[in-house]
């Protein structure tokens, strides 16, 4: 039976990439990305030619059949577009499929860019609550938010580029003036 890697990939710079990821991903058999575009920019930059198709979340559901008929025989590693793959990206359905399954699941840690940011945010890391995006819709936002109104730890979001200046806002009139 094959393992499932979880290669973790660079969140900027190509060459911030580990050289057990990089031999992780020249070995398996198949690697599954979230975009595909950004991945083969990272092969071709490192040379490595491994059959690549895939994983996001509009097919997560109808590749997995595949992906396990692989892991059969082949490793196969998971990747996303850039940090850990199933952190905020597509992921967990198939490490549910896969303990079923009792396939190995391997973490090939790497690049974070909630660990890379919030070590130099100047806001308090022995405790902090990460939330993922938030949610697009005003009023979903604004209920999250509000559940979180007593947390003391460090909150962490990611947000959308064009979505910044609402989210900030929304932040500021439930939570306050605080540092961010």
């Amino acid at each position: 039976m094959g393992k499932l890697y979880f290669v973790t990939t660079p969140i900027g710079n190509l060459e911030d990439i580990t050289l057990r990821a990089l031999r992780v991903l020249k070995e398996v058999s198949l690697i599954a990305a979230e975009d595909t575009r950004e991945t083969r920019k990272l092969l071709n930059h490192h040379s490595i030619k491994t059959s690549l198709i895939s994983y996001y979340e509009k097919n997560k559901f109808s590749r997995l059949p595949q992906i396990l008929k692989t892991l059969e025989d082949e490793d196969v590693a998971l990747v996303s577009e850039a940090g850990m793959p199933g952190l905020n990206d597509p992921g967990y359905e198939l490490v549910c499929a896969a303990i079923k399954a009792k396939i190995e699941i391997i973490v090939i840690p790497g690049p974070s860019a909630i660990l890379a940011t919030l070590s130099i945010s100047g806001l308090p890391t022995s405790s902090f609550l990460f939330k993922g995006f938030l949610p697009r819709r005003k009023s979903e936002r604004k209920t999250l938010l509000e559940s979180l109104r007593s947390e003391k730890a460090t909150l962490v979001f990611f947000e959308a580029p064009h979505r910044l200046r609402d989210s900030l806002s929304n932040i500021v009139e439930v939570l306050g003036d605080r540092k961010i």
